[in-house]
């Protein structure tokens, strides 16, 4: 950030692990954060344990995979907030299977709410950043959109599309002042992922070549380092964060 402007930024899908971590770490950089959320008894627990550890972001309610709700939302934010210069489109759900059994329904809702919802938030926000002359859109995809994952079809298409879709936009808005970028994590330690029956975790982790699962934290910083200034030059990037569990 410049000493004398506080950028807004807002995270999508902020109440899970990964949203949660990276809410924080913007704060404590110094923006402002907004934190979007879809479910409203999730995001008061949410805000209260925020709350208790000192952060208070603003919240505004949007499912990000309803292009009509995101621009709702984005109006809200505007004038009340202000424009949002920095965009971290980090909403996502799973609904796994595989694809001999896969439903539409299930590939439906996984393409709108995690490739879907890119295009509906940024395309909300691109134009402001243009006119302002500055802008991030930062895409949190998945390893598992650049490797095969049995039963995830649905999912891996859907984090394979958001890198697409990194690469041309990053192109057109580039002399604009605007950078656009994904990463994609590799298996991360949430609250989620903890859940998992130890057993399972334990396979999980003997094939990341670190020898552990990623922090949330890990995640947030390399967010924070594409959300500033000083990473200018940096876009159509995709930084795979995964252990080298995949490289290429």
């Amino acid at each position: 950030m410049t000493k004398d402007k506080q950028y807004v930024a807002l995270v999508t899908g902020a109440t899970g692990g990964l949203g949660t971590q990276m809410v924080k770490r913007l704060m404590d950089d110094g923006y402002k954060v907004i934190a979007n959320y879809r479910t409203a008894s999730k995001a008061d627990a949410w805000k209260e344990k925020m709350a208790a550890e000192g952060y208070e972001p603003d919240m505004y309610q949007a499912d990000v995979s309803d292009y009509e709700q995101v621009g709702n939302m984005m109006e809200k934010i505007e004038s009340e907030v202000g424009p949002i210069d920095i965009l971290v489109n980090n909403a996502g759900i799973t609904r796994d299977g595989s694809f001999r059994k896969m439903t539409f329904a299930r590939w439906d809702q996984v393409l709108k709410s995690n490739l879907y919802s890119v295009f509906n938030c940024s395309r909300h926000v691109i134009n402001s950043m243009v006119a302002n002359g500055f802008g991030r859109i930062i895409n949190i995809s998945s390893v598992n959109g650049q490797r095969a994952q049995f039963g995830q079809a649905n999912y891996s298409a859907a984090k394979a599309g958001m890198h697409g879709f990194t690469k041309t936009l990053a192109v057109e808005v580039a002399k604009k002042g605007v950078t656009v970028n994904t990463i994609s994590p590799g298996y991360i330690a949430t609250d989620m992922v903890m859940a998992v029956d130890e057993g399972v975790r334990e396979q999980i982790v003997k094939g990341i070549p670190i020898g552990r699962l990623g922090g949330t934290e890990e995640i947030a910083h390399l967010v924070s380092f594409l959300a500033s200034t000083e990473a200018s030059f940096i876009t159509g990037a995709n930084y795979a964060i995964n252990g080298g569990q995949h490289v290429y």
